[in-house]
């Protein structure tokens, strides 16, 4: 199973499903109120990924930043240290993904909670129907900020 509307990054406005693909919360950045949106603390959200770490094979990667896989980010974003473990376990694309996903799920459940919220802040935002706005963001790949780029792109072109 590939994770075909895998989020960006929490940090490119990505929503709180990311979180699988963020590092620890060592400083200020996007993470702490993707925290706080799906109520986990810092160390809880250290706990579970830590946790997950244990159970799966995003466990390995001493090579990497935080030194395993449970902290690395989407394979769209190049890097070298996990793309390396990643051939040195013998682990596809295809299987970090999976295990990612899972993870999202262990981290914020299943369902897309703030999905609604952010197809009805597009539509009010835009002035466009609810189902524009849900067929935009999910174009986008659930990426709020992608879609209200490409939102900002048609009312230019619209104005013009």
């Amino acid at each position: 199973m590939v994770w075909d509307d895998a989020p960006s990054h929490v940090c490119r406005g990505g929503d709180s499903r990311a979180l699988a693909f963020c590092c620890p919360p060592v400083k200020p950045c996007p993470i702490l109120h993707a925290l706080d949106d799906v109520n986990l603390t810092p160390q809880e959200y250290m706990d579970i990924k830590e946790d997950f770490a244990k159970k799966t094979r995003l466990g390995e990667g001493a090579g990497t930043c935080f030194g395993s896989l449970v902290w690395c980010c989407k394979t769209s974003k190049p890097c070298p240290l996990r793309d390396m473990v990643l051939r040195n376990i013998d682990m596809d694309v295809d299987e970090y993904l999976t295990l990612k996903k899972q993870l999202s799920e262990a981290l914020v459940g299943s369902d897309i909670s703030n999905s609604d919220d952010n197809v009805n802040a597009l539509a009010d935002a835009f002035s466009i129907s609810d189902e524009e706005a849900f067929k935009v963001l999910h174009d986008c790949d659930n990426d709020l900020r992608t879609a209200m780029k490409l939102l900002r792109m048609k009312a230019l072109e619209n104005s013009e």
